[in-house]
């Protein structure tokens, strides 16, 4: 079974932080290959203890994720912009 998922990283101070999205999961590294590579292990780690407590499919559906065949679709990002507003006060 496979599943797919979104990647977003940034640099905060000296250390690339990835993050899944749509799994709410994150990890970090020295470079962008070491932060890709650690976000993966660490969603591997939280879809496998998912599975071992019997609530992955449950929790890929609430996530927005779609089963076809063999592999979990995540949600289709539609946009993804910066905005800025004023903040009160």
């Amino acid at each position: 079974m496979e599943i797919d998922f979104t990647t977003q990283i940034w640099k905060e101070g000296k250390m690339y932080v990835s993050y899944a999205k749509e799994l709410d999961v994150s990890s970090c590294g020295k470079t962008i290959k070491e932060a890709k590579k650690n976000l993966i292990e660490a969603v591997e780690c939280f879809l496998e203890t998912a599975e071992e407590m019997g609530t992955l499919d449950q929790i890929l559906e609430e996530a927005g994720f779609m089963k076809k065949r063999n592999v979990w679709k995540s949600p289709q990002v539609i946009s993804m912009e910066k905005t800025r507003i004023a903040i009160p006060g």
